[in-house]
């Protein structure tokens, strides 16, 4: 399966909208939750911070970097995101970037 197929949410409901990830490093506590849940999509850098990763596995430090979430690891991501005790993990929608799970999410 790719991104662009439909994720389940939290309520069963269906969302065809790819999905992106991204740390707010500045709130990040650096306990690595995230990375215990998905290590596919989430390091902890030298600085003792996370960042996402590349679908090529590279670190991206930008502030604000973005990667795809796939599917088959949505629901770890999205489970880092409510565990994150630094709030700092935001899943949005690509289309309108509306945050669907984090701390910004409605």
């Amino acid at each position: 399966m790719t991104v662009q197929q439909k994720a389940p949410t939290d309520d069963g409901a269906q969302t065809g909208d790819p999905l992106e990830v991204w740390i707010d490093q500045d709130l990040c506590t650096g306990d690595g939750i995230c990375v215990q849940y998905a290590p596919e999509v989430f390091e902890l850098d030298i600085d003792g911070l996370a960042y996402v990763k590349s679908s090529g596995d590279e670190l991206l430090q930008s502030p604000g970097a973005t990667t795809p979430v796939p599917l088959t690891l949505l629901r770890d991501v999205v489970d880092s995101a409510k565990e994150c005790p630094g709030d700092c993990i935001h899943v949005r929608r690509v289309s309108d970037r509306v945050e669907v799970y984090g701390p910004d999410a409605e």
